[in-house]
């Protein structure tokens, strides 16, 4: 399971509702099938299902969806394939022989194509099925679930299986959500933020927070979390900047190079023209313990996440203190976001928007 070691990539998400008490049985019904039933067509789209301890785990009941506290899973997904070396090998083999018999000069498409689709055929049965999995962790107590990727696709496809075999749908932790939770707003009415002399009028909220976040952080700003205590902030290289607008990722400039990426002048420059971070590195700090990872705005996932060092040596108590430190972290990155929240709808926007500004402007540029 990634969430026991190593770095992570995680997307958050909210139980809108109590998971259903035979969850083991509704998901065991959609578990993985064996590998031989995995289809040998070309066609056909790859074999769904879920597992539990690990990728081969179809045995599915309340003992191997729990670990403590938590219910982890995994949505697996397995595909005939043939190596694509193996493929070309193949293929340019009988394109050869193809043009000795027929003693030509280049082999046609359509050919090229019936060559390459009989070899498919061909050698498809005799492949072993590719695995891959989406791993999931969901924390009742605290009516979280944490998703182990941070691909769009990825996330649409956990979401419409989950509710399938679940029949719930956890809700996805974005500005929307937590704008509409916690202060009784929405993505639309929340103002639009300038950070240079234009006008904004269309609010980009995930990449103006982490632009106003990388303000705050170098401020010495600090997400208070009551008895969880302080963490601080550092946002670091590489940064990718994109206008406000652009959602295709035409117009973006990324700085990572030099010693200083966060004070050059390409970043400088960036603020200047209007753009706003889009992704970017971060640190994040409590005393010695240590979060870093990589932020997508536009997405609101983490990716390259890594924890604290943990002590527990044992594998379900060292899940447990991984799953405290996400916990942790989901908890400061929300304080941040917060502060942001209150800040721009408490009536302040104006007097903030200066100070954005005059940071944007008169940062020293290496």
């Amino acid at each position: 399971m990634p969430f026991d070691n190593g770095s992570i990539s995680v997307t958050f998400f909210e139980l809108q509702e109590p998971l259903p008490e035979d969850l083991a049985g509704k998901m065991s019904v959609y578990r993985a099938g064996t590998l031989d039933s995995v289809s040998k067509d070309p066609d056909e789209d790859a074999q769904l299902g879920w597992v539990a301890r690990h990728i081969l785990d179809s045995e599915i009941n309340d003992v191997t969806i729990h670990r403590g506290r938590m219910i982890s899973m995994m949505l697996r997904k397995a595909k005939r394939q043939v190596p694509s070396s193996l493929l070309q090998a193949i293929c340019r083999k009988d394109e050869q022989k193809y043009l000795s018999e027929k003693q030509a000069d280049f082999v046609p498409s359509k050919v090229r194509k019936a060559i390459k689709q009989e070899a498919v055929e061909k050698l498809l049965p005799m492949m072993p099925p590719t695995l891959s999995a989406i791993p999931f962790a969901a924390d009742p107590a605290n009516n979280i679930l944490y998703l182990g990727t941070g691909s769009q696709a990825g996330i649409d496809l956990f979401i419409e299986e989950f509710r399938r075999a679940a029949g719930t749908e956890p809700l996805q932790w974005t500005p929307a959500s937590i704008l509409e939770k916690d202060h009784q707003t929405t993505e639309s009415s929340f103002p639009a933020i300038s950070f240079c002399g234009t006008r904004e009028t269309e609010p980009v909220i995930g990449r103006d927070f982490l632009t106003w976040l990388w303000y705050f952080s170098e401020k010495g700003g600090k997400a208070d979390c009551g008895s969880d205590g302080e963490f601080e902030l550092l946002i670091e290289a590489p940064l990718v900047f994109a206008d406000s607008g652009e959602a295709n990722g035409a117009e973006e400039t990324v700085v990572k190079k030099g010693n200083s990426p966060q004070r050059s002048a390409e970043a400088k420059a960036a603020l200047a023209t209007g753009k706003k971070l889009k992704k970017a590195a971060f640190t994040m700090a409590r005393g010695q313990e240590l979060w870093h990872g990589t932020f997508d705005a536009d997405h609101f996932t983490f990716s390259g996440l890594k924890l604290p060092d943990g002590e527990m040596m044992a594998p379900d108590e060292r899940f447990q203190e991984r799953m405290e430190f996400l916990l942790l972290f989901k908890n400061a990155w929300g304080a941040y976001f917060r502060t942001f929240a209150e800040t721009m709808l408490g009536g302040g926007l104006a007097g903030e928007e200066a100070k954005l500004k005059k940071w944007a402007s008169s940062r020293d540029a290496v």
